[in-house]
């Protein structure tokens, strides 16, 4: 025999099961992630809480923060309770996030390690659903000049013109430039023709005399530096 679930209001929960409440309480710090979007969407529906629709909504995102920031409108409503209000709360939210980190990323004026240089690109690549190539120039003391979307691709792929980056690069007056491109599929192990490029455009480096100093994979929550793995050496 199944057992239905009693509904409760979020009104009737003590103040400290309450989201708001217990915020004001104890701070940001002790809420799930479910009691957080339960806020951002201020309601819930006549049998469900904001709590319970929260709940529900976090398997569809792989209960990943990083998997909910790249959902679209449609696919939040596909989980009974959020319509495109709501929907549009918890983007512009997980855009509020993404912001943030940019201006992170901004505080960083010279590049010193491959970690320097993922913070730099992590904000415009880490949530997306199809591969972007990007370039950072920099200048003669590795202090950064410029940050450049060279292409956008597909799932599986997109493709980087060497004619464009050095001629981006040419106009930036740079001595070096990093390359880098996502991974959707989170997959950190680079391709056979990542490698091509990365190996062909180093060579043609040369005679410009413009360093290629690294490639960067990123995915949602690492990377992979082909300087550190000894690829560019």
């Amino acid at each position: 025999m199944t057992v239905e679930k009693v509904y409760s209001s979020i009104k009737d929960w003590t103040e400290d099961e309450q989201p708001r409440e217990k915020l004001i309480r104890h701070g940001r710090q002790v809420l799930s992630d479910a009691e957080l979007i339960a806020i951002l969407m201020g309601s819930g529906t006549k049998r469900k809480s904001a709590v319970d629709v929260a709940r529900e909504l976090m398997p569809n995102a792989q209960n990943n923060i990083n998997v909910l920031a790249r959902m679209s409108i449609k696919d939040l409503c596909k989980v009974s309770g959020i319509g495109p209000a709501k929907a549009v709360s918890i983007i512009a939210a997980m855009e509020l996030s993404q912001r943030r980190n940019v201006f992170d990323q901004i505080q960083v004026k010279k590049i010193q390690s491959s970690k320097d240089a993922y913070r730099q690109l992590k904000p415009h690549l880490q949530d997306l659903n199809y591969e972007q190539f990007w370039i950072i120039t920099v200048a003669r003391n590795n202090s950064v000049i410029n940050l450049h979307k060279v292409s956008d691709g597909g799932i599986s792929g997109t493709l980087a013109d060497p004619k464009r980056i050095f001629k981006l690069s040419l106009e930036d007056y740079a001595s070096g430039i990093i390359l880098a491109h996502n991974h959707p599929s989170g997959n950190l192990i680079p391709s056979s023709q990542d490698k091509k490029l990365t190996i062909k455009m180093k060579e043609a480096g040369k005679a410009l005399e413009i360093n290629i100093l690294d490639h960067l994979i990123i995915t949602q929550s690492s990377y992979l530096s082909f300087m550190d793995e000894g690829v560019l050496d």
